[in-house]
C-alpha cells in the first residue's frame, strides 16, 4: 500500500508540475522600476541571499513570485535535482525543507530562515518601497 501511494503522488506531481510551471510563467507579476543606481544597490545587498528551493513547489513559486515583483536578483539554488545545493541545506540549514533562503550577514555567519510566509515578510520589510509613499499618492 505504502508503494501504492509513493508512485500515485509522484505521477500527480509528474503530471501537475508542467502545468504549474506554466500558469506561473503566464501569471508571473512585473517587477518594478527603480533609479537604476537604486537598483545596483539593492542588487549588491542581495549578493548575500539564496533561496534553496524545488522549481514546483507552491511556497517556493510564491517566494520567486515576490522576488519578481520586488525585482529582486537572489540566486536560486535547486535542492531537488543538485545534490550539491541538498547537502549544503541539510548541513547548514539542519533539514531538507524548502523554501529556504540562507541569509549571510557582513562576517559570513548564515541564518538560514525557512517558511515562505517569513521569507516574503523579510523580503518586503527589507527590500519593498514604503507603503505610505504609495498610500499618500493614491
Amino acid at each position: 500500500m505504502k508503494l501504492f501511494f509513493r508512485y500515485f503522488f509522484r505521477t500527480i506531481r509528474i503530471i501537475l508540475g508542467p502545468i504549474v510551471l506554466f500558469v506561473d510563467k503566464i501569471t508571473t507579476p512585473k517587477g518594478l522600476k527603480r533609479p537604476e543606481k537604486e537598483q545596483q544597490s539593492i542588487d549588491e545587498s542581495t549578493e548575500s541571499l539564496k533561496l534553496y528551493q524545488f522549481k514546483t513547489c507552491p511556497f517556493c513559486i510564491k517566494v520567486r513570485r515576490t522576488n519578481k515583483r520586488l525585482t529582486l536578483n537572489i540566486k536560486t539554488r535547486d535542492a531537488q535535482k543538485n545534490q550539491q545545493h541538498r547537502e549544503q541545506l541539510l548541513d547548514g540549514g539542519g533539514k531538507i525543507k524548502v523554501p529556504c533562503l540562507r541569509i549571510t550577514d557582513q562576517e559570513g555567519n548564515h541564518t538560514w530562515m525557512y517558511d515562505s510566509e517569513s521569507i516574503i515578510g523579510y523580503l518586503n520589510k527589507n527590500y519593498a518601497p514604503d507603503q505610505h509613499i504609495f498610500n499618500t499618492i493614491l
